[in-house]
């Protein structure tokens, strides 16, 4: 058992690592409540917090962190592994050996503690959501941009390399799958919306990534397909990170469970999601007026008269609606250039325009 010297009370070492995950582009505000405090102390032990602070979102060489942080190699260590453990923190092999790096909340260290959630967490988050969460949503460039399913973009329109779902997932080199984190949560409150839960999809670049993780299904690539059409089916709407380079998951959202898309039917933030490049258009010589896009749309972007109408402002392009209109009556087309969204290149690129957007040096 390790003893690392924490000089500073309790309070206050999770109050620096509230502020250094703050300075993150990420972020993770402050609250009145303080309920900041109380998520960072359930995932965290005060040793544990004490040397996050000493961290940085780049991974750096153990050895420097170490150092900075005044602990020795050994309990440098063995802080490593109860961290990565708990999905604290990112571990690389680099040039210089093991380096470290603190993982933001979202996307980040939440989400891994889907295997973790209890009720005591979840009241927790959700007291924090209500309180914080809408100042996280409204900043853009946001955290995920919407990807349309799998269906029929108009035959005079090319679907966008950054868009094609099943050309993104293809190319990838290994599969999993695992539990969603925020349908979880909310199950733990008794607000289960039904959606299936295992629909997450982690990708990478390096056959066999997740061999052998302990907490992730592997999954072939007719596999991931699969879950991406479970999801299709029971009418989620495909989100992926908001460039268009560093793919590394695809989450399958709905507006009754996901932290983000809650942010439209609970906060009214418009736009919590960037929208895709496209928009549904329905052909009114095949519509009967069914009104079953209606119901899809987790958006109120569609509304029924004699016939289906779309709302081509509050439409997302998620392509949902015509994925079960029975009749194929509704197509993705391209918005006009001076309506597509611009797309960060990178993930580097995304970091510099948040966090130039939240006023961050």
């Amino acid at each position: 058992m390790y003893v690392m010297e924490v000089p500073m009370d309790g309070d206050t070492v999770y109050q620096q690592l509230a502020a250094k995950l703050d300075s993150f582009p990420q972020g993770f505000p402050p609250t009145q409540s303080g309920k900041e405090l109380e998520l960072l102390a359930l995932l965290f032990t005060p040793e544990e917090a004490a040397f996050a602070c000493h961290l940085s979102l780049e991974p750096q060489p153990l050895s420097e962190v170490a150092e900075q942080a005044g602990v020795s190699t050994s309990d440098s260590r063995l802080l490593l592994k109860t961290m990565g453990n708990k999905g604290l923190i990112k571990i690389r092999r680099g040039d210089n050996g093991i380096e470290v790096g603190l993982l933001p909340f979202v996307v980040g260290f939440f989400e891994n503690q889907v295997y973790r959630m209890d009720k005591r967490f979840a009241d927790i988050y959700e007291a924090y959501y209500k309180e914080a969460f809408s100042s996280l949503l409204s900043v853009t460039p946001q955290f995920h941009r919407v990807i349309p399913v799998n269906v029929q973009i108009k035959s005079d329109v090319e679907i966008l390399p950054e868009d094609d779902i099943v050309k993104l997932i293809t190319n990838k080199k290994a599969w999993a799958v695992l539990d969603c984190v925020c349908r979880t949560e909310q199950s733990m409150l008794g607000k289960a919306c039904g959606h299936p839960i295992k629909v997450c999809l982690a990708l990478s670049d390096t056959p066999g990534a997740f061999d052998n993780a302990p907490k992730l299904e592997a999954l072939d690539m007719e596999g991931a397909l699969a879950v991406l059409e479970e999801a299709a089916e029971a009418g989620l709407v495909h989100t992926i990170s908001n460039n268009k380079e560093d793919l590394s998951y695809v989450c399958n959202c709905c507006t009754c469970g996901c932290s983000l898309l809650r942010g439209i039917s609970e906060a009214n933030i418009a736009n919590v999601v960037a929208r895709s490049a496209y928009y549904a258009v329905i052909d009114q010589d095949l519509c009967t007026g069914c009104g079953i896009c209606e119901d899809y749309c987790q958006f109120s972007a569609i509304s029924v008269n004699e016939y289906s109408e779309v709302n081509a402002v509050k439409c997302v392009g998620c392509g949902v609606c015509a994925h079960h209109c029975p009749e194929e009556a509704i197509s993705l087309t391209l918005r006009e250039p001076n309506e597509l969204p611009v797309v960060p290149e990178s993930e580097q690129s995304w970091l510099a325009e948040r966090a130039k957007a939240r006023g961050l040096s």
